[in-house]
């Protein structure tokens, strides 16, 4: 406005100069147009930078997409294509490896990593998918938890096959289930160099100098003070039972000191069960078992069971064919299955069950290392035998919070209905769920801890359940070379006999491939 008054100021003189009138000064003095000139400058500045703001949020939008995409694709993986040289191709070139490199022959100190594990988006809890599995069918697999990722497949298997599931399982005949201490378990400590002062303070999990029953029934499956001593479940009773039989409690207040912990012996355990004698119902599980090979010139049914999973996993079929072989497990009445993991965690020290061979060192401690569990009721049970799951979906997982109260939630017998998650065993029903995380590169993470779960008792009939482990190392080089140890020994059979175009699983273990957690 000042500069419009100053203009008019000095535009004024000069139409006087013109000879014009008096009275009509004032009407060219007049602007029209000035005050309407800025707010069009206004407007234009404002439509601009609105513009470069659209821009911007465009540019960021398109980005996250790509972003998302991208994710998308390198963790669940299109489809059945397992080789990341398809994955390279569809990346229009963005890692240029000639096709010939790809097929080298790795060498025994490094594997190119050209393969990574696909895995099932749980999306939500509740979540229905469509999966096609075998010709003319479409099957339906619900999300039951994200943590474990856990889905349940109805109508997995018919009633023919069930049928012979169980059949061929009594025909080959079963034997008892038993959780045992691995070989060798009493000189851990000593291979270790673990003093009982160490011991005392891996148990005291809250470092207040005494060990309560929760510490040690919770973390005690380390080393010779272990819940599981020789298959036989500890529980709280039992506890103080043997506490008091040993006289390792002086003062009786459920608590044991450093002290009190110095005086025992592990073998005073040992001594006090035999002579107390055990129950079945003391059993860490209570049922029988039996191992179905699934391989070349197996039932069809096995076969086809095999090929199933591999397409349910989305799996390399090359690690599901190395895998544990399809066991089979009959619970009577009374039986259960005392709440586990499957798998341990690993460590820099610990070997895999089916990969120690091509790990080429010795370990004190050792696991099976299944990735993911892939269970089958062949049967409906009259009454109990649910697959209970008692932190699924938890906040958070620490293992005191597993006993509060002398309520062990791990004990099946007695606690299975607070379990967060029970499934009911349906004839033909599957449940899959994964025993450990993605590391965030297409392979094995660390052990979900919420995969913990059990068998819960038989009030009523008989259960049939099987089991399909997928097995895998965390360490992709020792996959890698037990692989190749395996693929190496099938063309050395192959050329021997003539016959065996592949060794199985079981040619490179020297003991039991299946030694139960």
């Amino acid at each position: 406005m000042v500069r419009n008054h100053i203009r008019s100021k000095m535009i004024e003189p000069q139409c006087c100069d013109d000879g014009d009138e008096h009275e009509t000064l004032p009407l060219p003095t007049l602007p029209p147009m000035p005050r309407e000139r800025v707010p069009l400058q206004k407007s234009s500045i404002c439509s601009r930078s609105y513009f470069m703001v659209v821009m911007v949020f465009f540019h960021v939008y398109i980005i996250n997409v790509i972003v998302l995409l991208l994710y998308v694709h390198y963790n669940n993986g299109p489809g059945d294509a397992l080789v990341t040289q398809k994955r390279d191709e569809a990346s229009a070139g963005s890692n240029h490896h000639k096709p010939s490199e790809s097929h080298q022959q790795p060498s025994y100190s490094g594997f190119q990593r050209d393969m990574y594990l696909p895995r099932l988006e749980g999306i939500r809890v509740g979540h229905v998918q469509k999966v096609s599995l075998v010709p003319d069918k479409v099957h339906e697999m619900r999300t039951l938890s994200l943590k474990p990722l856990l889905f349940e497949i109805p109508g997995f298997l018919s009633e023919e096959e069930c049928r012979v599931v169980v059949q061929l399982a009594q025909l080959k005949g079963l034997m008892e289930s038993q959780v045992m201490v691995p070989e060798g378990q009493e000189e851990l400590t000593e291979q270790l160099n673990l003093s009982p002062d160490d011991i005392f303070n891996l148990l005291d999990l809250n470092q207040d100098g005494q060990l309560q029953l929760e510490e040690i029934l919770t973390h005690s499956q380390i080393l010779t003070h272990s819940r599981v001593r020789d298959g036989i479940w500890l529980t709280p009773e039992n506890l103080r039972e043997i506490y008091a039989g040993l006289k390792a409690d002086p003062d009786g207040n459920g608590l044991l000191s450093l002290e009190e912990f110095r005086s025992l012996d592990s073998n005073a355990f040992q001594r006090f069960l035999q002579q107390r004698g055990v129950k079945s119902s003391q059993l860490v599980r209570n049922s029988r078992h039996t191992w179905l090979y699934q391989g070349k010139g197996a039932h069809q049914v096995l076969r086809d069971l095999k090929k199933r999973v591999t397409r349910l996993t989305r799996l390399p079929s090359a690690l599901v064919d190395l895998s544990e072989p399809l066991q089979v497990v009959r619970y009577e009445q009374g039986g259960h299955y005392h709440a586990h993991h499957d798998s341990g965690p690993v460590y820099p020290e610990t070997a895999c069950t089916h990969t120690r061979l091509a790990a080429n060192t010795s370990t004190p401690f050792e696991t099976s290392c299944r990735y993911i569990t892939v269970l089958f009721y062949l049967n409906s049970v009259e009454g109990g035998g649910e697959t209970a799951f008692p932190v699924a979906d938890n906040r958070t997982y620490e293992e005191v919070s597993l006993i509060q109260n002398d309520v062990d939630l791990m004990d099946t017998r007695k606690n299975c209905d607070k379990s967060n998650l029970r499934v009911n065993p349906t004839k033909g029903t599957a449940v899959l769920w994964y025993n450990y995380l993605s590391d965030g590169q297409g392979w094995v993470g660390e052990q979900d801890e919420y995969s913990l779960h059990g068998g819960c008792v038989v009030t009523r009939g008989t259960k049939w359940v099987a089991n399909n482990w997928i097995n895998i190392d965390p360490d992709y080089q020792r996959q890698a070379r037990y692989q190749q140890l395996v693929s190496q020994q099938g063309e050395e059979d192959a050329e021997d006999e003539g016959e065996q175009s592949q060794a199985s699983p079981e040619q490179l273990h020297t003991a039991d491939p299946h030694q139960e957690l």
